[in-house]
């Protein structure tokens, strides 16, 4: 029992012993555990990621103008004011979720159909085929201050008594029922009430007065703008899967070379007649052969089995070979800071994870926080993943291919320089 004793307590010892991993074990869970709750609304402190969307603003009647300032006064979204184009434009490109517009003449159509039944105006509403759920969300809130715009100037607004007279008409022609009857004394009364005070009404009690025989009084026209082929979900799965577990790959590039070094390989490789530079170089640049196959092995098998289709090739390609010059030097940045093959495999591993995390390979970026969104900038895996989907369901052109191509090559240059520096200086 003493001899279990003592070796429980040595494990202990070695393991409490080694920071490096301890810290590894702690801080992992931490940091992703923080990461997704921050998603999914954190501590509920009302700090939630506000949703982007863009506003046409047709209408200028008082009802129209009451709905606009409603959604722009609205704490869950930010609202962008634009032209119908300039709104289609940036859904297409991904960079608006959701676009709605307010057409002209949508403000007294609506007003006149909040008692019928029948036909009512239609909102336009653009959004990308990504963002079903948050043209969900958004659909929620305009059906609140719809519905709150035109009840609000129907009832008590100045172009109350209008609307009244107009349904009032409309109802003559209706055939007897008992809820035109109904409606016939509820509008009754409504006219009566606003000849007295059209100013001061309460419209939240008058809507309740309606009870059933209110209804919404608009629909919404959906349409997925998108420059590419039909939403493909498949496709950014497959994108985000692939980078991350292609820089698995460049860790083992990595550790390799950190094993050749304990086994007195790499001696024997600089021994020969080549410089440092060329071997770490001829390492990149067959790590990159290597990551490039297996990111086209991995499409090919989306676009055979999923439908995933790839818009752009030759920007498809450019994208690729970005990513994989990416991870080959991440590779031998790892060799260069890595002190044995152990320790360097665990912090690659968190790098690894928080570099996918981040760059959108789990989690689709457009749903991150806005302050997030821009963090994100600065990780190259966010660049990988955005011109893969660029390059497939999104369908973008050559510039976005060339822009995160470019953006890869600056991140290979420099974890590429600090390698050979770090190399350089251990050799000396």
């Amino acid at each position: 029992m003493t001899a279990m004793i003592a070796m429980i307590r040595k494990d202990l010892i070695l393991y409490l012993n080694d920071k490096r991993a301890l810290m590894l074990n702690l801080l992992m869970p931490i940091v992703l555990a923080a990461f997704f709750g921050s998603l999914f609304g954190g501590a509920g402190g009302g700090n939630n990621s506000k949703i982007e969307i863009g506003l046409v603003q047709q209408d200028t009647s008082v009802i129209g103008r009451k709905i606009g300032d409603a959604l722009k006064g609205d704490s869950s979204l930010t609202v962008h004011e634009l032209s119908e184009q300039e709104a289609k434009d940036k859904v297409r490109a991904g960079k608006l979720m959701v676009a709605v517009v307010i057409p002209a003449g949508f403000g007294d159509a609506s007003g006149q159909s909040l008692f019928q039944p029948g036909s009512k105006p239609a909102l336009p509403l653009y959004y990308d085929p990504s963002q079903s759920t948050v043209l969900a969300m958004v659909k929620g809130l305009l059906t609140q201050h719809v519905m709150q715009g035109v009840t609000g100037e129907v009832m008590g607004g100045a172009s109350g008594s209008k609307f009244t007279e107009a349904n009032l008409k409309q109802l003559e022609q209706v055939p007897d029922s008992e809820d035109k009857q109904a409606l016939l004394t509820l509008l009754g009364g409504l006219k009566k009430y606003q000849d007295h005070e059209a100013s001061k009404v309460d419209s939240q009690r008058t809507v309740a007065t309606g009870g059933g025989n209110l209804s919404v009084p608009f629909t919404t026209k959906d349409e997925a703008l998108s420059s590419g082929p039909k939403y493909n979900a498949y496709a950014h799965a497959f994108a985000g899967m692939g980078v991350q577990f292609i820089l698995f790959m460049g860790i083992d590039l990595g550790i390799g070379i950190l094993l050749a070094r304990r086994m007195g390989i790499w001696n024997r490789l600089l021994a020969a007649p080549i410089t440092m530079s060329q071997v770490l170089v001829s390492r990149a640049l067959s790590g990159a052969m290597i990551a490039a196959g297996l990111m086209v092995a991995i499409f090919a098998c989306a676009m055979l089995i999923f439908k995933v289709e790839v818009t752009n090739a030759a920007g498809f390609a450019l994208v690729v070979i970005g990513f994989a010059l990416m991870t080959a030097s991440f590779g031998l940045l790892i060799a260069a800071f890595g002190k044995t093959p152990e320790a360097a495999r665990g912090l690659a591993v968190f790098a690894t994870l928080i570099l996918v995390m981040l760059g959108g390979a789990w989690v689709p970026t457009f749903v991150f926080p806005a302050w997030m969104q821009q963090l994100t900038l600065i990780v190259p895996t966010r660049w990988a993943v955005d011109g893969l989907d660029a390059m497939t369901w999104r369908g973008l052109g050559m510039d976005v291919a060339l822009q995160t191509t470019a953006v890869q090559l600056a991140f290979a240059a420099l974890f590429g320089a600090l390698a050979i520096w770090r190399f350089r200086a251990q050799n000396r």
